[in-house]
């Protein structure tokens, strides 16, 4: 998903084991992750994808201050989502907390480590072929 705010800004799905930055996207006040070959197109993310930063993950408080959380992995996830015109997009770190997306500081590097699995809509999630069968044995 790409958060609300990125509707006007070219994107693109995250692909697995690639390297993203974090960025401020021309035209916007929102931050979000990108490659560094075109940083103008927004990657995007399902939620449970699964990332790992260069170094601890850095973010602004929109304050004086850059804060550290001291995690290099988290899953991408939304928060929030029943309140309208606000933004989603959120890391969620191992301890739960999180951090939303537009909040992280420019310029660092996370990889995308797992993509969610997904199944297409009307599609059940095991076939015959995988779905095991019981046998009833005749007794006696």
């Amino acid at each position: 998903m790409c958060d609300y705010s990125l509707h006007a800004v070219a994107s693109r799905p995250a692909q697995l084991g690639e390297t993203l930055i974090t960025t401020t996207f021309r035209g916007t006040s929102t931050r979000g992750l990108a490659s560094e070959s075109d940083p103008t197109v927004a990657v995007c993310m399902l939620p449970g994808t699964e990332l790992a930063f260069a170094d601890n993950v850095r973010y602004d408080n929109r304050w004086i201050w850059t804060r550290t959380v001291n995690f290099r992995v988290g899953k991408f996830n939304t928060i929030y989502t029943n309140i309208p015109d606000r933004h989603h997009d959120a890391i969620e770190f191992p301890d739960g907390s999180h951090v939303l997306v537009t909040l992280l500081c420019e310029g660092q590097r996370v990889s995308v480590l797992q993509l969610p699995v997904t199944h297409p809509v009307g599609t059940p999630a095991h076939t015959a072929e995988t779905t095991p069968t019981t046998r009833r044995l005749p007794v006696g």
